[in-house]
Formats: C-alpha cells, structure tokens, sequence
C-alpha cells in the first residue's frame, strides 16, 4: 500500500491527525512530511503494523500506549499498561523541583522518587541537574523494567527498589519527590483513563490521601538534616496535605504551589531551608 492509501485508511478508523501520527512514527518521519511521499510504495510489515495501531486506537487505547512512548519535559520515555503516562502537570513539579535543587544546594545531593512508574520524574532531574545520585522507588516490579529501560534509554545512572512507599529503604535523601496515587476512590474521570491506566497508579484511598498519610508517618528516618520534599496532589488537596504535613513534621516551612491553570498542584517542604519567598 502506499502513503495515501494508508491514510485514507486510518482516516477512516480515527482522527486525521493521530491517523498522520501513527504512520509518520512508524516511517520515522515528521507528519508534515508524509505529504511528500504519497506515492511512496510502504512493505507489508510496516502496513500491517499500521493497521495493527489504528485498531488499537479505534478500541479505546491511549495514543501513548499504542506507540508505546511518550514525550515528557522534551525527553522520549517508553511507557505501557504497567505504568501511568506522564502528564504536562507533572512537568512543572519537575520544573519547580530543579529551580529549589539550585537554589539549595552545592554538592552531589542522593534524590528519591517515591512510586516512580516510568522513572519519568527522577530520571529528568538525573539529566538536568547532573549532579545527583538517583533512587527509582516502587511498589510494582513491571513499572520497574519500564523505569529500567528508561534509564538505560536516557543513559541515566539509578538505583531501583521495589517497595511500598519507604518500606523497604535504608538510606536518607537532600530530595524526596512524588507523584503518588491521589484520584479518591469514587471520583469520576475518563474512560479512556479509567479503562487503560494502571489503577494502583490513579487511585488514594477513600479521600485521596492515603499515600501522602503513608509517605509522611515515616518521612523523618530518611531525610537529611537539609531537606527538601516536593509532592504533586489533586486540585483540591492543597490544605489537607498541609495538614496532614503539620500532622508528621510540625512547624515544618511548606509551600502549596499552583499550575499554569491556577489550580492547587505542588506542594512543598523546606526542611532546615530557608522558605522561597
């Protein structure tokens, strides 16, 4: 089949431009250029894998997973089922994170990321700040070869440690960062969301809070004298995980942040640092 045929084809099953996605990924090339090879004749493999895609879209499957990456912070990461794909959100934890990190410290500072999935958060920071020596932290062992491999990809250096949450940890950190499961259990969200990605990734608890309550009661045996902490949370969770902060480390200096859209989305916590004002 060729080019043209192939996107009639995929036009036909799915939006016009994840249809010019697929094959422009498949074909190695950018979408705006596909226009100029119409004609161009494309093997029985690479046709079939195409087909194979846009059915997998067609079915309800997330455009990431379909391709198997995602583009994260202008980094490629391998992302499946076994992990939650990372979103733009997360991207201004990260942002906000490296701004503290320079801000604070001098020397090779130890970074965790508590339930890391795709290692997306930590193996970020590994390639923007240098200097650190990083942990992948989390419960599943199969969001752990994602991390794995995504380390290698990057060529990033980690150490990886599959545990609930600080369970299974000896050391203590200058960063601990997370974006752990925060939707509550009976709160609505897209199908596509609900049907696809892992929900020991999605789901808190109850009230959201869980991970946060579970991260924090054991938070004080692994940081170092200066430490800084930064976690993203739901829209609406800002003063109850201030509270439940005060809870574990009280008078401890925090800071709810909020996204490009106004909303409550980070917070974070200077221990022994002096607050950014």
């Amino acid at each position: 089949m060729t080019v043209e045929e192939l996107l009639i084809y995929g036009k036909k099953h799915c939006h016009s431009d994840h249809a010019k996605f697929l094959l422009s990924d498949i074909l190695g090339c950018n979408p705006l250029e596909l226009l100029n090879y119409l004609n161009k004749e494309i093997n029985e493999e690479k046709s079939n894998l195409y087909k194979a895609e846009i059915k997998a879209l067609e079915e309800g499957n997330p455009i990431q997973y379909v391709t198997g990456k995602t583009n994260f912070y202008g980094y490629q990461f391998l992302v499946n089922k076994d992990v939650l794909i990372p979103r733009f959100e997360t991207e201004q934890l990260v942002e906000k994170t490296i701004e503290y990190v320079n801000k604070y410290f001098d020397d090779k500072i130890d970074v965790i990321d508590l339930g890391c999935g795709s290692g997306a958060i930590g193996i970020t920071l590994a390639k923007k700040l240098k200097n650190i020596d990083l942990t992948l932290l989390d419960i599943s062992k199969q969001a752990l070869n994602v991390s794995y491999r995504n380390a290698l990809y990057q060529e990033v250096d980690a150490s990886f440690i599959e545990s609930d949450m600080f369970s299974n940890v000896k050391k203590k950190y200058d960063v601990i960062i997370s974006n752990p499961p925060y939707i509550k259990e009976d709160e609505e969200i897209e199908d596509i969301v609900k049907n696809n990605e892992p929900s020991i990734a999605l789901y808190g608890g109850k009230d959201g809070l869980c991970f946060y309550d579970k991260i924090l009661k054991d938070i004080k045996d692994h940081m170092k004298t200066k430490c800084l902490v930064a976690f993203e949370i739901g829209a609406t969770q800002g003063q109850d995980v201030y509270n439940l902060i005060q809870k574990y480390l009280p008078g401890a200096i925090v800071e709810v942040k909020k996204d490009l859209a106004g909303r409550d989305r980070m917070v974070f916590i200077f221990h022994n640092l002096e607050k950014n004002i």
